[in-house]
């Protein structure tokens, strides 16, 4: 029998980070100061900055440049405590990018002991090459079939948002993607109230992301669904707001909630630590129901199984767990910009030492 000695720390669950873009190449450090210069999220891509430069780039690597780049990245989670995550594509935006972004995923989860399961985002962004009629025919038609026929892909999601895809466009797409045996995630309400958060309750969708301009009807409407909402706090943080997501609503209605770190080229932090600073010290959500936000909510919308039921600690489930440097649980999100855990185990493994 192997020992470990806590040496009095808390022990928490693993981390589930239920909302990243784990693999895409190139670097998009230059948009802060056109954020700076008052140029909005859609403006700058309107300039060929955003999504699709980091779609250019992105289509130019190796699939094994990109395997490169999900290890080293599910690497750097493990070190700040998530041992689970999803992961999207949405980089590539042609069936064949799509698919290699997809296989690249797959391959990052069997070389790390982070559990990583796939989302297919083929509806992130219009390529230049399309207008949206013509690529949304695409992604039904072409993009669809072969992803499922790939078998990796566990959800579909879409970027509903005005300038992106429209709530009919989104009920399109994910309507397809459920008659060929997909779930759904859905972006929805980021920038405005479009209705994304209601529609995500009417298709079914396992979780709802962003949402931080959802109304409360479509806060309700949601939560007696069944769907997730799950705020992104990093967004906000990065995009340089005053305003962060209203998460303490859902606490005071008893709504379902999670928090994830929307990891991607515009919101460059894997830390699950970091996302529960800004929900504790920016949202106002205490620690523990943070915690929470972080672990068993986030891990009812992943895939489970008898033995590997995410983001809890039981008996027979497998050890994935984070040992702290403090003995108070609440500790897990007052540190940012340090590690607050010692050690994390995954699936049994040690992956952190002192």
């Amino acid at each position: 029998m192997n020992i470990i000695d806590a040496k009095g720390g808390a022990i928490v669950p693993g981390f589930v980070d239920s909302h990243t873009h784990l693999i895409w190449g190139g670097d998009r450090s230059n948009e802060m100061a056109l954020r700076q210069k008052g140029l909005s999220y859609s403006d700058i891509s309107k300039m060929g900055g955003g999504i699709s430069k980091t779609v250019e780039t992105t289509r130019s690597l190796s699939i094994q440049e990109l395997v490169d780049l999900g290890v080293q990245r599910a690497s750097n989670a493990l070190r700040m405590g998530t041992t689970t995550m999803e992961a999207k594509s949405g980089y590539g935006l042609s069936a064949e990018s799509e698919l290699k972004l997809l296989e690249a995923t797959e391959r990052v989860n069997r070389i790390s002991v982070c559990d990583i399961q796939a989302t297919w985002l083929g509806a992130h962004d219009v390529p230049k090459r399309n207008n949206k009629e013509e690529y949304i025919e695409e992604l039904v038609s072409r993009q669809l079939p072969m992803v499922v026929q790939q078998g990796i892909a566990v959800w579909a999601d879409v970027f509903c948002e005005p300038g992106w895809f429209t709530i009919d466009d989104t009920i399109e797409i994910i309507t397809a993607s459920n008659n060929m045996g997909l779930g759904s995630r859905i972006h929805a309400d980021e920038f405005v109230d479009s209705g994304g958060l209601g529609i995500a309750a009417e298709l079914g969708s396992i979780s709802a992301d962003h949402v931080a301009k959802s109304d409360d009807d479509s806060r309700a409407k949601a939560h007696e669904s069944g769907v997730m909402q799950t705020f992104l706090p990093g967004t906000q943080y990065v995009m340089g707001m005053n305003e962060f997501p209203p998460i303490k609503k859902c606490v005071e209605n008893s709504w379902a909630f999670s928090i994830a770190s929307d990891f991607n080229p515009n919101c460059n932090t894997i830390s699950m630590p970091f996302v529960g600073s800004l929900a504790t010290h920016r949202c106002g959500i205490d620690p523990i129901t943070a915690l929470a936000a972080s672990t068993r909510n986030p891990s009812t919308t992943l895939k489970n199984t008898e033995n590997k039921n995410y983001g809890v600690i039981s008996v027979n489930n497998s050890a994935s767990f984070n040992i702290l440097r403090s003995k108070k649980v609440e500790s897990w999100c007052q540190s940012p910009g340090m590690n607050p855990i010692s050690k994390t185990l995954a699936n049994g493994i040690i992956v952190k030492h002192e």
